[in-house]
């Protein structure tokens, strides 16, 4: 199974998703709760910091862009300040905003937290302030959205609907869009509002109530498995959908499709806060099953994602890389490692005697000259831990051409070298803060860094190690290696 997850979510690609829905601007302001008000019986807040994240559809938006897509926005939000702010953040992602609608007469949808820091440590929301407007939009405004989704809508490989109940939604646009995709061989994938009443989703593909939503649509309480598997057809009936997704917190998540019902379960965790869980599962979905996925794998991947999410604080994004690194670790095999996982088993290393080699690079395409570096490194210590460059960090020391292979390709190769023990991604064109935290006893470079100076070799040698320089293979390089496929291309 993990293998299967490990491939998937790194070749999801850049899908592209319609996100509509209530759009909204995450306000948290945090401060010291030094003391306690003379006034009154409540907390003194003393200011530090203010920060501004993306809410309800944009948070949907943002996850998806951290995941690889392309969100195209679809909304209505306030001739005002906030809008600037949230206009910003989305286009930041690299959302496209061009179907987001200004209304003067409605205000940017805004969740105000309050965040009190004890001891400048733990992080509590001591009152959230809701500014909002949830009057039903104009015959205009209405008008207006629908053509902006009608734009859109042949451009996106499948389409979200976020509905936090705000008014854009209302049932004549929401089965308009529901309609329209259906004629345009879109799937749509709905994140209900709390209601009692679903019939405005009628037709949609999947639809992603959590637990309480779900009893308020069917009229009893989710409690068990018996009971999500009759909510889960009765919604699926009702509304004609190809899929029903509960998700069902700890236990994880009901699947009722045509083929199969069944709890795909999750691993449990210290949960810190479930602001955006709905809005990751709901994005995860999506990209998924843009790209190909079946029904089960989606649901898999959106446990680990909104697991993820859930041990954060506030809204916040989860990318492919700690997707990645979270279904290596669950799988309990495999090499690739976050550096906080590997510090952890590093120093379990050294505790039992064992010696720590480290070396770095691209190792972009793989020849024998890497094959015999990486042996001599091993050769030199118990334990090789090598540090492959990511993507971004390649681009900034070899120019936007490269990597020909991307980081998740190049770590796999990796892996299946017998004399590897662990791979850590890195960002930073140097090694040297990941040299920091790994502290090795010996550091390996190839013998053309004598002159050029290793990255490292100070704090090595004062810690105790040593630096070590490999010969070289006399003409094996990744470059003359692409140098001469595009040399035979040219001449073919």
């Amino acid at each position: 199974m993990y293998e299967n997850l490990l491939k998937t979510v790194t070749n999801l690609g850049s899908p592209k998703v319609l996100v509509v829905g209530d759009f909204m601007l995450d306000v948290y302001i945090y401060g010291d709760a030094l003391r306690i008000s003379p006034e009154a019986p409540v907390p003194v807040l003393k200011v530090t910091k203010k920060e501004y994240r993306c809410g309800g559809a944009g948070s949907v938006a943002a996850d998806l862009a951290a995941l690889g897509a392309r969100p195209y926005c679809i909304g209505v939000i306030g001739d005002d300040r906030n809008s600037e702010i949230l206009k910003k953040k989305l286009t930041e992602t690299g959302a496209d905003i061009t179907g987001l609608i200004t209304a003067t007469n409605h205000p940017t949808i805004s969740k105000q937290r309050l965040i009190g820091l004890a001891q400048h440590l733990h992080q509590q929301q001591l009152i959230r302030m809701d500014y909002e407007s949830t009057e039903p939009l104009s015959d205009e405004l209405n008008e207006a959205v629908l053509q902006a989704y009608k734009d859109k809508l042949a451009q996106a490989d499948i389409v979200c609907l976020q509905d936090y109940d705000k008014g854009l939604l209302s049932p004549s646009v929401c089965q308009q869009m529901i309609q329209l995709a259906g004629q345009a061989n879109k799937r749509v994938i709905v994140d209900p509002s709390l209601t009692s009443d679903y019939s405005k989703y009628l037709g949609a593909t999947v639809i992603t109530p959590n637990r309480k939503e779900t009893s308020a649509a069917v009229g009893f309480e989710i409690t068990n498995a018996e009971t999500a598997a009759k909510a889960a057809e009765e919604l699926a009936g009702k509304l004609k959908l190809q899929a029903v997704v509960i998700t069902l917190d700890k236990e994880g998540a009901y699947l009722r499709t045509e083929d199969t019902s069944q709890i795909i379960p999750t691993k449990p965790r210290s949960v810190y806060d479930v602001t955006g869980a709905g809005d990751m599962v709901l994005a995860t979905l999506a990209i998924t099953l843009a790209a190909g996925c079946d029904y089960k794998t989606a649901v898999q991947l959106s446990n680990i994602t909104g697991g993820i999410e859930v041990e954060k604080f506030g809204t916040v994004t989860v990318t492919i890389e700690e997707v990645a690194n979270e279904i290596v670790r669950q799988g309990k095999s495999g090499k690739v490692r976050s550096i906080e996982l590997l510090v952890d088993e590093l120093t379990w290393h050294s505790r039992g005697k064992k010696t720590i080699v480290f070396t770095n690079g691209c190792f972009d395409v793989i020849h024998r000259g890497h094959i015999e570096f990486l042996e001599f490194c091993k050769s030199q210590g118990d334990v090789l831990v090598v540090g492959l460059n990511s993507d971004s960090s390649v681009k900034t020391i070899k120019g936007p051409a490269r990597p020909i292979n991307n980081q998740h390709d190049r770590a796999a190769v990796l892996a299946a070298l017998e004399m590897v023990d662990y791979i850590t991604v890195f960002n930073e064109p140097d090694p040297l803060n990941l040299i920091k935290r790994v502290k090795p006893d010996v550091l390996v470079k190839g013998e053309d860094w004598a002159q050029k100076g290793v990255v490292g070799r100070e704090f090595v040698e004062s810690s105790g190690g040593k630096v070590v320089l490999a010969p070289l293979v006399e003409g094996k390089s990744s470059t003359e290696t692409i140098e001469k496929m595009k040399s035979l291309e040219t001449n073919s």
